[in-house]
């Protein structure tokens, strides 16, 4: 017969995720905010802020506050609210979404009477805004070239080590071996008493492949007809191009043009500091990104991407040269990209294709290797970009 005095034991739980709580909210909280801004990529990439960043790490992006679920009172002031009065029935409808204040939705009342939105500014890191934007982007129709030499690397995490830094600690592989040391030494199958031996940390390796060469020559008019909104949607494009081909490719080369009347090679600053004066003839362009192919970039051996921004207007008689140089570059490229900029907010009215895109649309030969888009709002950067760089064709 056994003594219960002399029976003793304890049974205990540990809930870990009260203790992972913190970190838990913080990533949870980080997870809102990328989903936030992935629903706001049309407005962030044309945000003055972060196109005037000046290089800085972090930017301020505007970030509708994000809710919790929470009880909230009746504005209807209904007696009775918060309990049944024991005569509904499955399926009745309780309320609509919208009926507040008064039966009017919110923003719907007089002016000082319903609360609006609030919007905080997040600090976020503008490569990992960069790669947001960049996930699904890449250099349409890639073919494989007679010559390689532009490396592209990527991370690989392939191997588990003892020693590391604590930011590469592997915390899975970590508590599965504290357990199995735990079960062969104390006969005690649990996590605890974690010791060095027990540390476990991810190692990486770079693997570089050579990808087929590639050039990218960006066209911008800077002529008088390109007022502060024109330049600034132009330069906003282009800013997150060069971006996106130096975050995703090692040594892609980027080639700069700048026209009004005539055209010329310029420095990556002057492209986008350069204001804007004289006329447009959009030939002279055209010609001199011949020239530089002709002269530096042999299609056998590069990947070539002309992409020219305009406001549409150009000189009436130059319009037959501008189709036939246009034409040509297509059929020397892998894909020729137009942008055309309207003016800002339309004025009411929205063109449904400026004179030199509808000249293109129209008029080219080899259009499956042409993508031509309107912009008439900042909003519309973002979809061009995807336009320009969305995945078809070849992938090397």
């Amino acid at each position: 017969m056994i003594d219960d005095s002399q029976v003793s034991g304890t049974i205990q739980r540990n809930d870990w995720s009260l203790q992972r709580k913190g970190i838990i909210d913080q990533d949870r909280h980080k997870e809102r905010v990328k989903e936030a801004i992935r629903k706001n990529l049309g407005s962030i990439v044309s945000n003055e802020a972060i196109i005037l960043s000046d290089g800085r790490r972090t930017v301020k992006v505007p970030i509708r506050s994000l809710d919790e679920y929470k009880f909230r009172f009746d504005h209807r002031k209904r007696r009775h609210v918060g309990q049944g009065d024991g005569k509904t029935r499955v399926g009745d409808v309780l309320g609509r979404e919208g009926q507040t204040g008064q039966g009017q939705g919110r923003g719907a009342g007089p002016a000082g009477q319903d609360p609006g939105a609030d919007y905080y500014d997040a600090e976020v890191d503008i490569d990992e805004l960069a790669a947001l934007i960049f996930e699904d982007l890449q250099l349409p129709f890639l073919e494989e070239k007679a010559k390689k030499a532009m490396p592209a690397k990527t991370t690989r995490f392939n191997e588990i080590r003892r020693t590391g830094v604590m930011a590469n600690l592997d915390k899975r592989r970590m508590i599965l071996e504290n357990i199995k040391r735990n079960a062969r030494q104390a006969r005690d199958a649990r996590f605890g008493n974690v010791r060095k031996e027990d540390l476990r940390f991810k190692s990486w390796e770079e693997d570089k492949r050579y990808e087929s060469n590639a050039v990218v020559l960006a066209i911008m008019d800077v002529s008088g007809s390109m007022g502060e909104f024109k330049k600034y949607i132009a330069r906003s494009f282009f800013f997150w191009m060069v971006r996106f081909l130096r975050t995703k490719y090692d040594n892609v080369e980027i080639v700069f043009i700048s026209h009004h009347t005539e055209a010329r090679e310029v420095t990556e600053e002057q492209f986008f500091t350069q204001g804007e004066s004289g006329g447009t003839v959009v030939s002279s362009a055209y010609q001199l990104a011949l020239d530089v192919i002709g002269a530096r970039y042999r299609p056998t051996d590069w990947n070539i991407y002309p992409f020219h921004f305009s406001d549409g207007d150009n000189y009436y008689s130059d319009n037959e040269e501008a189709v036939r140089l246009a034409d040509d570059l297509i059929s020397t490229c892998n894909l020729f990209g137009y942008g055309e900029i309207g003016e800002e907010g339309g004025a009411g009215y929205r063109r449904s294709s400026g004179a030199l895109l509808s000249i293109f649309s129209d008029r080219l030969k080899h259009k499956e290797r042409f993508i031509g888009v309107r912009i008439d709002d900042k909003e519309d950067v973002y979809p061009a970009l995807k336009q320009f760089f969305g995945r078809r064709g070849i992938e090397v």
